[in-house]
């Protein structure tokens, strides 16, 4: 390593004998060190470390008032990782005890006066390469750790994405701004945080319950589309969409594909049982079903749909508190309200989005809802 690179190293003299001080100081200074202070004063010391960490600290060994062994105690903070700033102790002691308890203490190196000059510039410089070369190593690390945050915070980004144009895609044929997707998302996260669960468990359930409708895909235009009530005939082939939501997000290992399969498939059941497509009833059915139960019920309520105008919030409320113990988990139902329900009818879309279904509607003429599952518990209220 060149030694130019060590020069400017800031080195902190230690040494209640003030004339020994400057002798180090003067040594080091005509070796090319530019950055050499020194203290006589070992009362000061731990205040000047903290204020400011040297890169290498020269420490005699008894002082009055502070002892060498002392002030380590007091710095250890600075001599253990990841700060590991190094100490050179001096000391006439040579006893064999004194080194070792200097060394025990936090020490790096040891050296007995009188000093030898080459010696100490010898251990200096390791000292100093030793410290320089794990800083550099730090920076290396922490510029690492940056551009792998970085790469995975992109990668998150793309996922949710992915997950956000699928949710999409599921609204795209009856409702291409993909309103109801986010909603139903939004609001699903407040419910599961009013009840209690952690931010992470209840955000993941408001991404996934975007996907809630994915099994649409498979279900065709004439039905999909069809402005008004649904036959018996034509409401049990809309009752297959939970299963095909729940086919087409099957097999992941991640964590919100699992999530969003268990909600597509039981967002539909109800609470005393007779909903589909498995009639579970209680608490068989997962509790992230539930709560996207409410609030797609809650979301199809309060907006219009072809054969309906939407209802007024309070009436929609009052509608889902009714059906508490029947359609929905009473806990549920408690937890929803407690929310700002003007609020849940609000947008609930990011920007990018939001252009994105301008885009759409402009070029296609699309984005109005038509019949769903969800708009048939509504015709029924």
């Amino acid at each position: 390593m060149n030694d130019e690179l060590l020069h400017p190293s800031r080195i902190l003299v230690v040494d209640d004998q003030e004339t020994n001080a400057l002798l180090l100081q003067a040594v080091l200074a005509r070796a090319g060190y530019t950055a050499v202070e020194t203290m006589s004063d070992p009362m000061a010391v731990l205040a000047r470390c903290a204020q400011e960490p040297p890169d290498l600290l020269l420490l005699d060994w008894h002082m009055p008032g502070r002892s060498g062994a002392e002030i380590l105690e007091d710095i250890a903070f600075l001599t253990e990782e990841p700060n590991w700033m190094p100490v050179l102790v001096l000391t006439a002691d040579a006893a064999p005890d004194t080194k070792r308890r200097a060394l025990s203490l936090g020490a790096r190196d040891f050296l007995t006066k009188p000093i030898d000059v080459a010696e100490v510039l010898l251990r200096v410089r390791n000292l100093l390469q030793t410290r320089y070369l794990r800083v550099e190593l730090q920076k290396n690390n922490d510029l690492l750790h940056e551009r792998v945050s970085l790469r995975t915070q992109e990668l998150e980004d793309a996922k949710l994405e992915i997950l956000d144009r699928l949710a999409l895609a599921a609204e795209y044929r009856d409702d291409a701004t993909g309103q109801h997707a986010y909603r139903i998302g939004r609001t699903s996260e407040l419910i599961a945080l009013e009840l209690g669960l952690e931010t992470h468990q209840a955000a993941l359930i408001g991404q996934a319950a975007r996907l809630h409708d994915i099994g649409k895909i498979g279900i065709a235009d004439d039905l999909l589309l069809k402005p008004g009530k649904y036959t018996a005939e034509e409401l049990g082939a809309m009752e297959l969409h939970p299963a095909i939501g729940a086919r087409i997000l099957s097999g992941s290992t991640n964590e919100l594909l699992r999530m969003a399969e268990q909600i597509a498939l039981t967002h539909h059941e109800r609470w005393d049982g007779r909903g589909y497509p498995s009639k579970l009833a209680g608490e068989t059915i997962p509790l992230p079903g539930r709560i996207v139960t409410v609030a797609d019920v809650f979301d199809a309520l309060t907006h219009r749909r072809p054969y309906k105008e939407p209802w007024p919030v309070h009436v929609a409320v009052r509608e889902i508190l009714s059906e508490t113990g029947t359609k929905f988990d009473p806990r549920v139902t408690a937890a929803f309200a407690k929310l700002d329900h003007a609020a849940l009818v609000a947008p609930a879309r990011s920007s990018r989005q939001a252009l994105a279904a301008v885009d759409d509607e402009q070029t296609l003429g699309r984005g109005q809802g038509a019949n769903t599952d969800a708009d048939a518990d509504a015709a029924a209220a």
